[in-house]
């Protein structure tokens, strides 16, 4: 028999957010998606406002939330250096004081709760690819430690929670994730090179080009963090969770301008500070424990994203 779940989506109408609820409405579970819309939108949900298991809540996590839920996906957090530069006070307590709040919610119904955590805790990295166990090259002070250091307190806190009140957790630790219903003016390089070579723009690459990102489809996503939820109790992570494949910025920018058939040139500019010069999960802990690994390759995952952003740069 199929058991129907209560499954509260912090962060519900994001990117990654309003994939996830798709897929477990079609699941079968009532979904109760909670966004401040302030980088969400519900153009990204709008498909599912008929259906009569699916909720939108308009709710900061920043404050305590009182709802009876038997598993909560704590997405919520601006994930874009542009976004969460914007208030990086904000972004820190989006983290923190959200995690506390999600973490205190999932006590009181006892209920299982995952962490979308990042690379970023790796800061820039000292060893490659990053294994779950490396502790990372964090800058404290600088532009991106809103969100750095926002993402790794939290951890801090599930951690201590699951020690201190016996908790049901799960930290997955997100790497570059790609698709359709990303924010065009993220600032993020995929959505960024897309939107330049549709508009015929030049495609602007910060330092030469040679620093390298590996880049996750979303559906893959998805799938991981949805087998991580129903894992066995013992198996917390932080698991990496993301495609191993390794591109340099310059070759993504050559596959989008292959893929539109622009006519865009490649520019270089300096590189912002804190960049770091190399990403890549090692995802054999996933492959153990979970039986994931990624099944959409870069051109198929470019193709499909490319096409959301032709059909919303339309309207």
């Amino acid at each position: 028999m199929h058991i129907r779940k209560r499954i509260l989506i912090t962060g519900g109408a994001g990117f990654i957010g309003s994939h996830l609820s798709e897929v477990l409405l079609q699941q079968g579970h009532d979904v109760l998606c909670v966004d401040n819309f302030f980088t969400g939108t519900k153009d990204n949900l709008e498909h599912l406002f008929d259906n009569s298991h699916f909720e939108l809540l308009r709710h900061d996590v920043t404050f305590p939330l009182y709802v009876e839920v038997d598993e909560i996906y704590n997405l919520a957090c601006p994930a874009s250096p542009i976004h969460y530069q914007h208030d990086p006070v904000q972004t820190t307590k989006t983290s923190v004081h959200g995690a506390i709040n999600m973490l205190g919610l999932a006590k009181r119904t006892k209920a299982k709760i995952l962490q979308a955590s990042t690379s970023e805790v790796y800061g820039d990295p000292e060893i490659h690819p990053q294994t779950e166990d490396y502790w990372g090259h964090v800058n404290p002070i600088g532009f991106r430690s809103c969100y750095d250091e926002g993402k790794r307190c939290a951890e801090t806190l599930f951690f201590d929670y699951h020690r201190q009140h016996k908790l049901r957790i799960k930290v997955a630790r997100i790497f570059n994730t790609y698709g359709p219903r990303m924010h065009p003016n993220d600032g993020r390089v995929v959505s960024n090179f897309i939107v330049q070579a549709l508009q015929g723009k030049d495609i602007t690459i910060y330092g030469d080009g040679s620093q390298s990102r590996s880049f996750c489809y979303v559906d893959d996503l998805v799938d991981v963090l949805i087998r991580l939820m129903n894992s066995k109790d013992s198996f917390t992570g932080p698991v990496n969770t993301g495609n191993p494949g390794e591109f340099t910025i310059k070759e993504l920018a050559e596959h989008v301008i292959t893929l539109t058939g622009s006519k865009s040139k490649l520019i270089f500019k300096p590189l912002p500070s804190d960049d770091p010069r190399q990403r890549q999960p090692n995802i054999e802990l996933a492959r153990k424990e979970l039986g994931w690994e990624p099944k959409v390759a870069l051109k198929e995952g470019l193709i499909k994203t490319i096409a959301y952003f032709d059909e919303l740069l339309k309207h």
